[in-house]
């Protein structure tokens, strides 16, 4: 592991027998806090995870989806907590609408977050569950004051959700909370209090529940108790590629973590060691094999219940090869679906001395999700639904009771079967990109966690368009354009290039003992925090 920081941030990475890196420092605190109580690192991360539906509202909420990749010790576990669409939704519905509705109830699926909590916390934890929320819900009681970058994304999303039903809870001056203000949400301090003492039955099947579809309902929308009261988080078998030795795993589908993978497998047969780190050629070919990855994953990807392509044949290495033929390394390309053989987001990370490590993401999806707000709640519920897509006939139509397809990924990285590293990197469709890049930095050029963090990063937006961090050197960017990309610089302190989260446990050679040790990582791009203990 090279433990220079070749790139300005400031940051150092953060070495530890347990840690937690999170997005936003009170709720990395939280989860050291989590340590200090006797807790593990799954309690850790849920005591952080839950934290940050307080203190970072703009990017997650009580009312959004979750995943998670679990080492136990022994072996890799992964959750899909994800929410399906409404029981009464018919493709029908949606008659007319050339892309699915981005705000307002018609974007919302039945929210899986808080069954996430429990599942996790039931099967991997060592704490009380009532004990996880005992930060989050002072935060919300007393209140803490909004750092600038939370309060700049609020101020943005206020100017477009307050005509959306009940988001005028979150702006109750009229206006976003400014920075340094201090912010207090006694109802969202209720409501979490309540889904501590009923171990979140009551969001689903009780009180919580009612309040949910009762409000749905005043508003003629189509979610109902009945609904709420179907949701099971589920254990699910995390899928892996094979690069340089290492095993990269994510989520299988409804989660988009498949196009990380496939453009990872697409890297092993292209000429990646033949370019020079940082160069123009080298960022050249991981932005083909993503391209050509999004293009298998927007046609074949969906709910796994109704995919038409089995993942093995996605990640066949004789496909692969294949699909790396059509990838120039002089020149940009465009690329349409291969056909295999037939037959605003919070990540976080936590690992303990035993030797625990989770890779945790929840999300609202975008910002504050739908807009909508239960009254007297504090819930935010996402807008999960535009993930679905209107194409009749396409494997991810929308419908009810499926599952859309998910941005909001987790990955974790082994050697030989052995843990090595929790890592995600939040932010829409840059999260797959971002996993190809952090196990690029890593994995390919061996650098330490906070490094590969730190690197500059590209991004194709949800237009196709290719945009640059401002830090990319000029040189590389004249390359890229000789190579036919145009790319588009975007202004310092964009936040389209996500925030990574990295926890990499050490080598005995380098540590110097078979005891678990761990480097940490968090992304200076937004105000996150990685804490020992």
């Amino acid at each position: 592991m090279n433990w220079n920081l070749p790139f300005p941030s400031g940051r150092q990475p953060v070495l530890a027998r347990n840690v937690v890196s999170t997005s936003q420092p009170l709720a990395a605190q939280a989860g050291a806090q989590a340590f200090a109580r006797g807790g593990n690192a799954v309690d850790a991360a849920l005591a952080a995870a839950i934290t940050l539906t307080v203190v970072e509202p703009t990017m997650n909420g009580i009312g959004g989806d979750a995943f998670a990749l679990v080492w136990d010790g022994n072996g890799l576990h992964g959750l899909n907590a994800s929410g399906r669409a409404p029981a009464a939704w018919t493709p029908e519905r949606f008659t007319g609408m050339r892309t699915m509705p981005l705000r307002g109830w018609d974007s919302v699926t039945v929210p899986g977050g808080v069954a996430a909590w429990h599942a996790l916390s039931e099967r991997f934890g060592q704490l009380p569950f009532e004990d996880l929320f005992r930060d989050a819900i002072r935060h919300a009681r007393d209140g803490f004051p909004v750092s600038p970058v939370i309060s700049h994304q609020w101020e943005q999303a206020a100017q477009e959700l307050h005509v959306q039903p009940g988001f005028s809870e979150f702006i109750p001056q009229g206006r976003a909370p400014r920075t340094g203000e201090i912010w207090r949400f006694g109802a969202q301090a209720d409501t979490l209090a309540e889904i501590a003492a009923t171990r979140g039955e009551s969001f689903y099947r009780g009180p919580l529940a009612r309040k949910i579809a009762a409000f749905a309902r005043e508003c003629g929308a189509a979610l109902t108790e009945a609904d709420l009261a179907a949701h099971r988080a589920e254990w699910v078998q995390p899928v892996s590629v094979g690069f340089r030795g290492h095993e990269v795993h994510e989520i299988p589908p409804n989660g988009i973590g498949m196009a990380a993978l496939i453009a990872i497998g697409v890297m092993n047969h292209l000429p990646y060691d033949a370019t020079a780190p940082g160069s123009a050629q080298r960022m050249h070919l991981e932005i083909e094999a993503m391209r050509l990855a999004f293009a298998d994953a927007h046609m074949h990807l969906g709910d796994a219940d109704h995919m038409r392509v089995k993942l093995e044949h996605l990640l066949d290495p004789v496909y692969l090869k294949e699909r790396a033929r059509l990838i120039d390394p002089e020149r940009a390309g465009s690329y349409g679906p291969g056909q295999p053989p037939s037959g605003g987001t919070v990540y976080l990370a936590a690992a303990d001395a035993q030797g625990r490590m989770i890779s945790f993401i929840q999300s609202n999806y975008k910002g504050f999700g739908s807009g909508v707000v239960v009254p007297g709640t504090g819930i935010a519920l996402h807008n999960r639904a535009v993930g679905f897509v209107t194409t009749p006939g396409h494997v991810n139509q929308v419908a009810g009771g499926k599952r859309p397809l998910h941005s909001i990924i987790p990955a974790f990285l082994t050697r030989g079967g052995k843990p090595l590293m929790a890592f995600g990197v939040m932010g829409g469709n840059m999260q797959p990109q971002g996993h190809l890049q952090m196990v690029m930095r890593c994995v390919a050029e061996g650098w330490n966690p906070q490094a590969a963090s730190d690197a500059p990063r590209w991004r194709i937006d949800d237009a196709g368009q290719l945009i640059l961090e401002p830090t990319v050197p000029p040189s590389v960017v004249e390359g890229l354009q000789r190579m036919g990309h145009a790319p588009r610089i975007m202004p310092p302190g964009n936040l389209e290039f996500g925030s990574a989260q990295l926890v990499a446990r050490l080598d005995e050679t380098i540590s110097g003992t078979a005891d678990a040790v761990y480097a940490a990582g968090s992304d200076h791009r937004r105000d996150g925090q990685a804490v020992g203990y």
